[in-house]
């Protein structure tokens, strides 16, 4: 009779190959879809407000998860600064968040740690990302298109490689940072984070009334789905050199802000890079989408 019920229970992968997460993983995004959506739309004040509270909130879950420990300092301090990168930047401007950023790493490689080379490691990172996802909306409509061609990429990507990685399964991709993802979701990841991307690239062009080429659209789409997954397998990487699980557990399906950003924010300073290379600081959204 055991060794029956164990043969059942290693046949249910099989029939249901997605686990208990997928349900709260779909209300997460019924929730966080149309609330990236309204920032974006809103842009300016919102937006950034909508940044602050999130990086806040992930630096908190990198501060906790590198001293193993919940403490007001000096991660709360520090919260407060990363908040500040991204509400300076519609009030005075991409040079007041640069000035806010460059003291919160400054303080932060004052404050004596053990583990200080990860803080301020964690501040440059979660900075850079904060300024990448401001200048990548700016202050126009393009801005809405570029965040748009951002987070289908990424969030297709996401998908792609949930789906396709559970129903295929096959080689493990690195099993010694996260054992649970495989070529084939990566694969079916890349494949559905560029087709959304051209899709938005093409839609955008055709919106904003200044199509760019194809062949262009399609590598930033590659590269920004290549991205993604990169930074994803990164922060795996940091979680098990600090042994732990989830950053945090304040969104269903997904664990902390941190694991539900991780792709995100590494896409988006790529992104951003693009966008800084083809048209300088003051044109992200148009260097990344006019060509």
């Amino acid at each position: 009779m055991t060794e029956q019920h164990g043969r059942a229970e290693k046949k249910n992968p099989r029939l249901w190959p997605f686990g208990p997460d997928l349900l709260p993983r779909l209300l997460s995004a019924i929730v966080l879809i149309p609330l990236t959506a309204i920032a974006l739309t809103a842009g300016w004040l919102l937006f950034a407000l909508l940044i602050a509270l999130v990086m806040a909130g992930a630096y908190r879950e990198w501060e906790e998860m590198i001293t193993g420990r919940h403490s007001a300092w000096p991660s709360v301090f520090i919260m407060g600064l990363v908040a500040m990168i991204a509400i300076a930047h519609p009030m005075n401007g991409a040079w007041a968040s640069a000035v806010v950023f460059g003291i919160t790493v400054v303080i932060a490689a004052f404050i004596k740690a053990p583990n200080r080379h990860w803080r301020i490691s964690g501040v440059i990172f979660f900075g850079f990302a904060t300024i990448a996802f401001l200048a990548i909306r700016g202050s126009s409509g393009v801005g809405i298109w570029a965040g748009i061609f951002l987070v289908s990429i990424v969030w297709m990507t996401d998908i792609g490689a949930y789906f396709v990685g559970r129903i295929v399964g096959g080689t493990k991709l690195s099993p010694d940072v996260s054992p649970s993802k495989t070529w084939s979701g990566a694969a079916g990841g890349l494949c559905a984070g560029t087709l959304s991307g051209i899709v938005v690239w093409f839609v955008a062009g055709w919106a904003l009334d200044t199509p760019s080429p194809f062949a262009i659209g399609l590598l930033i789409s590659v590269v920004v789905s290549i991205s993604g997954q990169l930074g994803d397998l990164a922060e795996s990487a940091v979680k098990r050199r600090f042994a732990v699980k989830d950053s945090g557990d304040i969104i269903p399906g997904h664990g902390g802000l941190m694991d539900r950003i991780d792709s995100l924010t590494v896409a988006g300073i790529v992104l951003w890079c693009v966008g800084l290379a083809n048209r300088g600081l003051g044109a992200v959204p148009q260097g990344i989408l006019f060509w």
